[in-house]
């Protein structure tokens, strides 16, 4: 070619100057070639990034993907009808514009995709536009691909995304990618990695994303061990969620629902339901109502629990938030111990009583059966109607007609509370009529070298 290797000579043209000219021409290369350039770096890595030619390429491509309107140097467009992998936003021209090169570069490598994503996002990419090529990467290379090649492409777009804003990944993507994930055998780091991204989201979770079955090889019909690890993970990235009581809320609300699906598992363990049960804070309920029915559903379908086992899993109640006609559903619930039931009776009491103590002085209801026209209502904890004059110099809490109805629901509850004092004493009362038998029937036995002693029944 008659050049020189070296921009020392002033007789010949250099090539080295030639080449740095071209390269810094490159952003002014028609888009195609732009693409054959990334192309040819992919089968000359790793020569082309110690080199510098691929930081040059990543550099070109930025430059026309900002071209937008009429100037897009291709005609595809990833928003067909084809793209619905994780695109929950309807189709716009604007976005259009925006991914009209997602076509162009979904031929390359998931090694390849990785590099360039993570090098567009360290020159500024858009987070959002950087995560939908991920996402439609996927949808057109994992259909057809074998067990080797998925797990190539889903190992490097979780790599990809773990380096995206939080607000740019959608929940529904996340768990595509898992259920896609679920069948292979993911290396540990990226499986945590995944596990930890759902978690941050775990508030925009369906129950529908939560049912992910079991892995092969188990009884039950359900991963629940997944699901705990997602509480984990949002529980370590909210905080405890202290400063986010509506999350948490959320959560727990769906915690509710999930406990309604699985609790008929018959495979479940109670260890694990006890887990599901206990993993969130007391704030995450309002009320446990849900629970409470939750663990019925469970008790109904392991009718071999031991009462101690059943209150463990009844720790994760909070009796004084079930509603009174939960408390008095579990008061005569056979399946429940008598001793949860005593204790919801007796936090019901206790609930009574702090309502008739905060309540103020009293004074005594007016004649008339209508309360005055300044009174105004409240209904502490769906128990009872408290008026309060609307004259501002007393103050005084008025109590009205509902003050009959906190003393019938207490006599109810007291009455329901004695009924179960009267249902132990008279267990007693059989217990040791049945110590007395056993007794009279073991004596003519010990006569015999060969007795055996009658298992005991009551201590």
């Amino acid at each position: 070619m008659d050049m020189a290797d070296t921009p020392a000579s002033s007789t010949k043209p250099s090539l080295v100057k030639m080449t740095e000219k071209v390269l810094e021409e490159m952003p002014h290369w028609p888009w195609q070639s732009v693409v054959d350039a990334v192309k040819e770096c992919q089968r000359l890595f790793p020569l082309s990034e110690s080199s510098g030619v691929f930081d040059r390429v990543v550099g070109a491509l930025l430059s026309q993907m900002a071209v937008t309107g009429d100037a897009t140097p291709t005609s595809s467009s990833p928003e067909s009808s084809a793209f619905r992998f994780s695109c929950d936003t309807k189709c716009s021209s604007l976005s259009m514009r925006r991914t009209w090169w997602f076509e162009d570069l979904v031929v390359l490598s998931p090694g390849m995709v990785e590099r360039v994503a993570k090098a567009l996002l360290a020159r500024g990419a858009d987070h959002g536009i950087v995560a939908r090529f991920i996402f439609y990467y996927l949808k057109c290379r994992i259909a057809g691909a074998n067990a080797d090649d998925k797990k190539l492409m889903l190992e490097a777009a979780i790599a990809v995304i773990a380096d995206l804003d939080g607000a740019s990944v959608s929940c529904k993507g996340l768990f595509g990618i898992l259920r896609i994930a679920s069948p292979l055998k993911l290396a540990g780091a990226c499986q945590d990695t995944l596990v930890d991204m759902i978690g941050r989201k775990l508030d925009h979770a369906t129950l529908d994303n939560l049912l992910v079955p079991a892995p092969s090889g188990t009884s039950s019909l359900y991963d629940v061990s997944l699901v705990l690890r997602f509480l984990e993970a949002f529980m370590r990235h909210s905080g405890g969620a202290r400063y986010e009581p509506p999350r948490l809320k959320k959560v727990g609300a769906l915690m509710d629902m999930y406990l309604a699906e699985v609790a008929p598992d018959s495979s479940l363990q109670p260890a694990r339901f006890v887990e599901l049960a206990t993993a969130l804070p007391a704030a995450a309920r309002d009320c446990h109502d849900a629970l409470y029915r939750a663990i019925d559903v469970y008790f109904q379908v392991h009718g071999r629990l031991t009462d101690d086992e059943k209150m463990k899993i009844c720790k994760g109640i909070n009796y004084e938030k079930l509603s009174p006609e939960c408390c008095k559903h579990l008061a005569t619930n056979a399946g429940f111990p008598t001793r949860a039931a005593v204790q919801a009776l007796a936090s019901q009491h206790t609930v009574l009583k702090g309502i008739i103590r905060h309540s103020g002085p009293l004074k005594p209801a007016p004649s008339s059966p209508q309360p005055p026209a300044t009174g105004k209502y409240h209904r502490p904890d769906s128990y009872s109607d408290v008026g309060v004059d609307g004259d501002d110099n007393n103050g005084q809490v008025v109590l009205y007609a509902s003050r009959l109805d906190l003393s019938l629901e207490n006599q109810n509850l007291k009455s329901l509370l004695d009924g179960m004092h009267w249902r132990v004493m008279e267990l007693e009362k059989v217990c040791s009529r049945m110590k007395a038998e056993m007794t009279k029937m073991k004596a003519p036995r010990r006569r015999g070298a060969a007795a055996r002693s009658l298992p005991r029944m009551c201590s």
